[in-house]
């Protein structure tokens, strides 16, 4: 990686007690070369703070810099070097962060080539997945449309998050899949390529077998234990119709270990050979997601298919404070956009009915701020510079 100055988060504000609460917060963020973000350094106070500025002026790569010390990657899908500032050689992010045992102090960024680099306390992390989730936090936002609107690829990609977050056994169960699946897949086209037989993708099998069984399960479990409450969020939130999340995959539910899995790859083998990918997996599988029986996605009004998009980001959040016990870091990106006065109200309700820990709340004009949410401190941010007062 380029060397570039490692910036250190900026000394943390006292906070007024130290009285324990069961919730995640940063108390100091520092930002370099992040999108159009060129320098940020900010304490944060406990209960977080509101930032008002126009659209393109950097609030939503402010989140996106706090989303990345979690996931350790681009919540918008984008490739590391593409969140570099234009013409700076790297980015960095770094967070103190206070959860309800300790503080921990998370360094993540990257350089134009992509090399990462992530440290905790310090110290390089060997593996970048050991530092993965140490900063809970759920980002709502208008575009989280797409988890509904888009294809599967969307849906899976927010059961991976969701559950490798929250579950270890899912984080090195996906690791380990993706890996034996990006090998059966070069396999597969090589054969292609010089017209030979299927067997050397046949070694990868039993891995995908193993390991795909692990996060089929996991996310059966995980869309089973919340159904019902998807139901009721969407009703909660105003929607009349019935609603329902189910997990939709070709493999038969309650089979012994991997072997529906196996099967399913052995059978496939030759048409996955005539096309050079795997066809039978997790990696094909889908949330589906239904109103009166019928697929969302079809069906659904944009106000319909926004309402099972927050429902998602609220179990998001539900499965953070379950699994992790803490309340996590709300980032709320002009999440009131595109939904009438009663919806915004009810899904208002429902974040405080959940409990509300740090909230770093982004709009475009200090009008639309909650009345919740008025006694934050508040920020200006106009072409990437953020600044006190509103």
């Amino acid at each position: 990686m380029h060397a570039v100055p490692v910036p250190r988060p900026v000394p943390e504000v006292p906070p007024a007690s130290r009285a324990s609460d069961e919730r995640t917060r940063v108390s100091a963020l520092a930002i370099r070369d992040f999108r159009n973000l060129e320098r940020v350094d900010v304490v944060l106070p406990s209960d977080g703070i509101a930032i008002v500025g126009e659209n393109g002026q950097g609030k939503t790569s402010f989140l996106e810099a706090i989303a990345y010390v979690e996931q350790l990657r681009s919540v918008r899908g984008a490739r590391d070097r593409d969140l570099v500032r234009f013409d700076a050689p790297a980015f960095h992010v770094s967070a103190a962060v206070h959860g309800p045992d300790r503080v921990v102090h998370l360094g993540a960024g990257a350089d134009r080539a992509g090399r990462k680099k992530v440290t905790r306390d310090g110290v390089e992390m060997p593996r970048i997945t050991d530092a993965l989730g140490a900063l809970p936090s759920v980002l709502l936002a208008p575009r989280d449309v797409t988890l509904v609107s888009d294809g599967p690829a969307e849906r899976r990609r927010f059961l991976d998050i969701t559950l490798a977050l929250t579950s270890p056994r899912y984080l090195r169960a996906l690791r380990h899949y993706r890996g034996a699946l990006e090998r059966r897949n070069a396999a597969l086209r090589d054969a292609l390529r010089h017209r030979r037989n299927a067997s050397a993708a046949a070694v990868w099998e039993p891995a995908l077998a193993e390991h795909g069984t692990v996060l089929v399960d996991e996310r059966r479990a995980w869309v089973r234990e919340h159904a019902a409450e998807f139901t009721r969020l969407t009703h909660a939130i105003g929607e009349t119709g019935e609603a329902a999340m189910a997990y939709a995959t070709t493999l038969p539910d309650g089979a012994p270990g991997g072997e529906a899995l196996r099967e399913a790859l052995e059978r496939g083998r030759e048409h996955d050979l005539r096309r050079g990918a795997t066809h039978v997996g997790p990696h094909r599988d889908d949330l589906a997601l239904t109103l009166d029986g019928r697929d969302l996605r079809v069906v659904g009004s944009a106000g319909q298919q926004r309402t099972g998009a927050i429902a998602l980001r609220l179990l998001e959040a539900a499965t953070q404070r379950v699994r992790r016990a803490t309340l996590p870091v709300l980032l709320l990106d002009d999440p009131f956009a595109e939904l009438d006065n009663r919806r915004a109200a009810r899904v208002l309700d429902l974040l405080l009915e959940a409990g509300v820990g740090q909230v770093v709340l982004c709009v475009p004009r200090p009008e639309e701020i909650p009345e919740r949410f008025t006694r934050l401190p508040r920020y200006s941010i106009v072409s990437g510079v953020l600044a006190e007062g509103a």
